[in-house]
C-alpha cells in the first residue's frame, strides 16, 4: 500500500543546467523523508575477486542486484534513486516496498553464493538513523541531456550507511519471506569489451571524496570543472560510441546470465540468447535498431554522484596526466581524496525494459575498474 511519502524523489523537478552549477544551488537538494530506508548490497571480498579475474562476474552480479530492485520498483508505479558502484548498489527506497525489496535480495543473495560463489552482503539503515547520527542526506535531479537523469547526493549519508553495513557488528535480522521467485528480467549483458572511441584514448575510472573538514559541494565542483576544462562536454569524454559497440556471442557470457536469473543453464535458452544476438547484429543496422543504440549511449550510467563523485571517462595520455595533476592539487589543498585507474576498455551491462525508452546501462572499466580506484582511495584514507 502507498504511503504518503512514496512520491518524493517522484516529484523532484529535473535540473537542466551545467553540474558544477548545481552544486552551487543549495536550494535545489532536498532532505530524504525519515521514513525511507537506504539499502546497500556489496559483494564480499570482491577487490580479491577482481585480481583473480572475475571482474566481469562482479559486475554481472551487481547489476543483478539493481534489475532485482527495479522490477519490485516498476511494479509498484514508482521511482527511486540507485547508484550502480562495480561490486554493489545502493537505493534509497520507501517503506511501502521495503520488505519486498529485502526478500527479493535475499533470495538473489542465495542464488549468486550458490552459483558463483560470491557472497552479496545486503543491509539497510533507516534515513531516520541516518540524520540521528548528525549525517546529511540531501537530494536533486540532475540531467545533461533530453532522456537520462540521475540522483545527486550531497552529505555522507549513504557513506555512513554503507560503513554501518560493512561493520563486523551489523546484522540485517530475519528477512520476511515475500518473493516466491527471482525477477531478473530485462538484465541483458550481450556486448563484448568496449575499447574507447578513438584508438589512441583510453579509459579512466574515477573516485573522489571531499576531505574531512572540505566543504563537499565546492569540492565537487572544483573537481567536475576539471574535468569538464579537461576532457570537455560529456559528449566528449563519453566512453562508449557505435564504431565499438560488439555484440558478444559467447556461450560462457549467456550461461552466466541464466544462472544469475534462475540458478541453472539452459541449452534451449542459451540457443535461443545466441540467435538473438546472431539477429541483433542485423537488426542493428536496421533504423530502429540504429535509433536504439544513439539512445542507449545518451542512457550510459557513466556518472554517479552518491555523496563521492565516481565516472568513467575516455581521453588521452596527455588529458589523464593533466587530470591526475589538477586533482593532486586539490588533494594537496586538504579538498579532495581520489583513486583513480586506467584501462584500455570499458564494461557495459543493461536493463532494458523496453527498446524505445526504458533502458539503462551501466559502465565500468575493464579488470574492475571502480573497485580498483576504491583500492586506490582506501589507501590513502589509511590512518
Amino acid at each position: 500500500m502507498l504511503q504518503k511519502s512514496d512520491q518524493f524523489y517522484s516529484d523532484l523537478k529535473v535540473n537542466r543546467m551545467p553540474l558544477p552549477e548545481l552544486f552551487t544551488r543549495t536550494e535545489l537538494f532536498y532532505e530524504v523523508p525519515e521514513d525511507w530506508q537506504v539499502i546497500i548490497t556489496d559483494i564480499r571480498n570482491s577487490t580479491a575477486a577482481v585480481l583473480g579475474g572475475l571482474h566481469e562476474t562482479v559486475n554481472l552480479v551487481a547489476t543483478g542486484s539493481i534489475v532485482t530492485v527495479l522490477n519490485i520498483v516498476f511494479k509498484a508505479n514508482l521511482t527511486v534513486p540507485f547508484f550502480f558502484g562495480g561490486d554493489g548498489a545502493t537505493f534509497i527506497v520507501p517503506p511501502s516496498i521495503l520488505n519486498q525489496c529485502r526478500g527479493a535480495l535475499s533470495l538473489y543473495r542465495q542464488n549468486t553464493l550458490e552459483n558463483f560463489e560470491l557472497d552479496l552482503r545486503t543491509g539497510t539503515v533507516p534515513v531516520a538513523e541516518i540524520r540521528a547520527q548528525g549525517e546529511r542526506l540531501r537530494i536533486s535531479k540532475f540531467s545533461s541531456s533530453g532522456m537520462f537523469t540521475i540522483p545527486v547526493v550531497l552529505g555522507n549519508g549513504l557513506s555512513y550507511a554503507e560503513k554501518l553495513i560493512k561493520g563486523e557488528d551489523y546484522h540485517p535480522g530475519e528477512v520476511e519471506s515475500v518473493n516466491e521467485e527471482l525477477d531478473l528480467s530485462g538484465m541483458q549483458c550481450r556486448w563484448d569489451k568496449i575499447p574507447p572511441p578513438e584508438n589512441t584514448y583510453e579509459i579512466v575510472t574515477l573516485l573522489a571524496i571531499s576531505a574531512k573538514g572540505a566543504d563537499q559541494a565546492k569540492a565537487f565542483q572544483k573537481v567536475m570543472r576539471q574535468i569538464d576544462r579537461i576532457y570537455g562536454t560529456p559528449e566528449k569524454r563519453q566512453p562508449i560510441s557505435l564504431p565499438k559497440l560488439k555484440l558478444t556471442t559467447t556461450f560462457n557470457k549467456f550461461g552466466a546470465e541464466q544462472r544469475i536469473s534462475t540458478g541453472h543453464v539452459n541449452l534451449l535458452r542459451t540457443a535461443e540468447m545466441w540467435l538473438k544476438a546472431v539477429f541483433g547484429y542485423f537488426y542493428f543496422k536496421t533504423e530502429g535498431g540504429k535509433k536504439y543504440l544513439r539512445s542507449m549511449i545518451e542512457m550510459a550510467d557513466t556518472l554517479v554522484i552518491d555523496g563521492k563523485i565516481n565516472t568513467v571517462i575516455s581521453g588521452t595520455e596527455a588529458q589523464r596526466l593533466q587530470l591526475q595533476e589538477a586533482l593532486t592539487g586539490l588533494e594537496t589543498e586538504g579538498e579532495i581524496i581520489y583513486g583513480l585507474y586506467v584501462s584500455r576498455e570499458s564494461v557495459m551491462s543493461c536493463y532494458v525494459r523496453n527498446m524505445e525508452d526504458d533502458h539503462i546501462h551501466f559502465v565500468d572499466g575493464s579488470e574492475g575498474g571502480y573497485t580498483k580506484a576504491a583500492g586506490l582511495m582506501k589507501l590513502k584514507l589509511r590512518p
